[in-house]
Parts: C-alpha cells; sequence; structure tokens
C-alpha cells in the first residue's frame, strides 16, 4: 500500500535551462571545489588566500570559503562536537556544490579532521572535488597559535580542540600534499595552480 511522504511528493527539483559547462563557457575555466585541510594554525586559510588572490589576477572567477567566517554567520548554530563537526562539513559541501555548479573555482579551508567527513565532502561535490591536506606538525601549529587557542586548549579551557584533545585523521592519498615545512606560501600556491593547470581547470 502506497504511504505519503511530503519530503518525496512534494520536492521536485527543476531542470535548469542553463547548465554548468554554459556557466563556465563564458569564464573560461572548468569549475572544481579546492578543498584544503590541516590542523589549526597550519597555514590553510593563508594559502587559501594567496590562492584567490593570484587565480584572481588570472582573471579567473573564484569564492573563498572559509572555516571561520562560516561559523560566523551559516553556521553560527553549531559547535565543536563530533555531530556538529559533521553537520557543519555537510552544509559547506552543499554550499561548495552550489558554487560549482555555478561555474565557479571554490576554495574551502576548513580542519575537517575527519575522513569520514571528508568522504561525504566527496561524495556530495563529486569527481571535481581536490583535497589539499595542509601537512604542518603539531608542534609548529602550536608554537604559530595565531589565534591563541592552542594555549587555551593545553590550559583546558576549550574543550575537543583539534589535535590535543579530539583528533585529527590525516589524509592518506591526498589529490595535493603540501608539506610546509618543504613549501613556503608562494611554492604551496605554485602546487595547486600546477595541478590545476595540468587537469583543465585552468590555462596557465
Amino acid at each position: 500500500m502506497y504511504k505519503f511522504d511530503e519530503k518525496r511528493d512534494n520536492i521536485i527539483p527543476i531542470t535548469h535551462k542553463i547548465q554548468r559547462k554554459d556557466r563556465e563557457n563564458i569564464k573560461n575555466q572548468k569549475s572544481c571545489v579546492i578543498w584544503l585541510t590541516g590542523l589549526s594554525g597550519s597555514g590553510k586559510s593563508t594559502i587559501a588566500n594567496e590562492l584567490e588572490y593570484r587565480l584572481n589576477k588570472m582573471k579567473h572567477h573564484t569564492y573563498l570559503l572559509d572555516g571561520d567566517n562560516i561559523r560566523s554567520g551559516l553556521n553560527s548554530d553549531l559547535g565543536f562536537s563530533e555531530k556538529d563537526r559533521e553537520e557543519n562539513i555537510r552544509r559547506i559541501s552543499e554550499v561548495a556544490k552550489l558554487f560549482l555548479e555555478a561555474g565557479i573555482i571554490t576554495i574551502t579551508a576548513f580542519i575537517s579532521p575527519f575522513k569520514k567527513d571528508r568522504e561525504k565532502a566527496r561524495d556530495i561535490i563529486g569527481e571535481d572535488f581536490i583535497e589539499v591536506f595542509v601537512d604542518t606538525p603539531i608542534k609548529e601549529c602550536i608554537k604559530r597559535d595565531p589565534k591563541g587557542l592552542y594555549k587555551k586548549a593545553l590550559n583546558g579551557e576549550i574543550k575537543e580542540f583539534t589535535g590535543i584533545n579530539s583528533p585529527y585523521e590525516e589524509p592518506t592519498n591526498p589529490d595535493i600534499h603540501i608539506d610546509t615545512t618543504n613549501n613556503d606560501i608562494v611554492s604551496s600556491v605554485d602546487l595547486i595552480i600546477k595541478y590545476l593547470n595540468d587537469k583543465g581547470y585552468i590555462n596557465v
């Protein structure tokens, strides 16, 4: 016997006359989502900002989604429990997918500490999800501590802080691996731009 399902029966996605390819064509680029993951203080946001700046100067249409900015608005209702972190990444993935469909090269900078959440992000976004592991040793991140968060976490003022009392699960096979002990900001961005060019997202 048929049972009415409000979501299934009342939500009918429309098909757009203008498709992603049409949007990409007028931008002269292939859209993608560049997902920077790494510990707090690893340099994700700095690399992401410089990458967007360089791509903008090359006349590419970009948008940067950064962890703290998103948590100040869209995800301001979420905390830092494992469940809330999972929902944080799910929402970001859906937003990034919208930007992807808009033909925009989308850059994200999120700790995204759990492999299952990054895998879910890849599933949502699809084949144009580019995982970039910003690999910085925890000792260096603590030394930098640009926001003073490690000091608070080590003093017990912040609970469930990644790298201190909550785990960070390193990517095992990222699309791009940036070892920040051997790469500065410029060379880190160079690695990403080379990848984008080699894969046909941009033309250098």
